[in-house]
């Protein structure tokens, strides 16, 4: 392969998997609390084996749901995703609750107080990330691993595919030429599947859907088509693996094409900047890309708990750029107040729309009316190019 080529690979797991279950349980509960209280503190991790799921962390916020009401957001949930299975069913699984309330020595460095603005929620590092390589401006391998599994769920969810269970992961590798992705060199899906299906019959099952995703003569060889390489998958969801929130962050991501600060998102309210300052560094990287200034763009910024204002802010256009990136970086923080309030009132995070996002990618997704996915915007590209003109 010359210096110029190069393979990349991205996976993704579908709303089934047991970590996904686990992310969309907590962000369940978190658009509960918001629901109640737009000002509500949440931090929900949950745990899903067989027949058993376990939530736990801390909260504030007023007409909180009960216990009552909690139970019946995790069936639900469950139910959504479509677990109806012997070792794990929304209406017989056993739900623990560890929930309390939030500890006083975090509200006091994160709350407003006279001439204190809201600090964050945690010290860190988030990144933001956009390139040219797909219209959503997302690394392809990760948005056609998403797609997959998007695409068979759906058809799970019609009806149309009666043979596809909820569990199921994807792979995609690419080859790269001068940077451009130009076809798939393997692809592999996993799909946990109904009794009796064998793993040629799964095969061709699965095809159509990975052929509909990726760019016309893009699809491998049949010798790099892998589908349930193992032969059999038939036990799936927590019921064969234990699930835990917050253990698929590259999966909700860029697919390992950008750095990662190592914050997960899931069961986290927006004053939590693991989640809120992620979604405004893909905000501002991916406007800096839709208004031509770079073709790949990364963004680091950085806080400390209870400190409103970040700490710092960077910007790589990784040689692409057509501007300094000093004055980029200054332009960013000229056109957007990164501060934890900044970053709620701009995107309109104090919502309840995150059980959305538990699944195929918190980025690359389409703006929604109610507001979510408000950070796939791209209307900051006129007040951008104004800052820099």
């Amino acid at each position: 392969m010359r210096k110029s080529e190069y393979v990349f690979t991205s996976e993704s797991v579908s709303e089934g998997h047991p970590d996904k279950l686990c992310d969309r349980i907590s962000d369940a509960i978190v658009d509960a609390f918001l629901t109640a209280d737009p000002a509500a503190r949440v931090a929900c991790e949950t745990l899903a084996t067989t027949n058993k799921v376990v939530i736990a962390g801390e909260v504030r916020g007023k007409n909180a749901p009960s216990k009552e009401q909690r139970d019946k957001i995790v069936r639900d949930a469950i139910k959504s995703v479509g677990y109806e299975q012997e070792g794990f069913h929304w209406k017989t699984v056993d739900i623990e609750d560890y929930i309390h309330a939030q500890s006083a020595d975090i509200a006091q460095g994160v709350d407003a107080a006279g001439n204190k603005d809201e600090g964050a929620g945690d010290q860190g590092i988030m990144f933001g990330y956009a390139c040219r390589e797909t219209p959503v401006l997302m690394p392809a391998p990760i948005y056609y691993a998403h797609q997959i599994l998007k695409l068979m769920a759906d058809a799970r969810h019609s009806g149309k595919e009666k043979a596809f269970e909820p569990d199921a992961k994807s792979q995609v590798t690419l080859l790269y030429e001068n940077g451009k992705p130009v076809k798939a060199t393997c692809v592999v899906v996993s799909t946990q599947h109904k009794a009796g299906m064998d793993q040629d019959r799964m095969r061709a099952i699965v095809r159509p859907y990975v052929e509909k995703v990726l760019p016309k003569g893009w699809m491998c060889g049949d010798e790099d088509f892998y589908v349930n390489p193992t032969g059999k998958f038939e036990i799936g969801g927590p019921d064969g693996d234990t699930g835990l929130t917050g253990r698929k962050i590259i999966v909700d991501t860029y697919g390992g094409a950008a750095p990662h600060g190592g914050g997960a998102f899931s069961g986290k309210d927006p004053t939590k900047v693991d989640r809120s300052a992620a979604y405004a560094a893909r905000y501002l990287a991916k406007n800096v890309v839709a208004a031509g200034f770079a073709d790949r763009c990364t963004i680091q910024v950085a806080y400390a708990i209870g400190v409103s204002k970040p700490l710092a802010l960077y910007v790589d256009t990784h040689g692409t750029g057509t501007v300094d990136e000093a004055k980029l970086g200054a332009a960013l923080q000229e056109v957007m107040d990164l501060s934890p309030r900044g970053i709620r009132e701009k995107l309109g995070l104090n919502r309840p729309i995150y059980a959305r996002t538990a699944a195929y990618g918190h980025f690359g997704r389409e703006a929604e009316k109610d507001g979510g996915f408000s950070w796939e915007r791209t209307d900051l590209t006129g007040a951008l190019k104004s800052a820099l003109a």
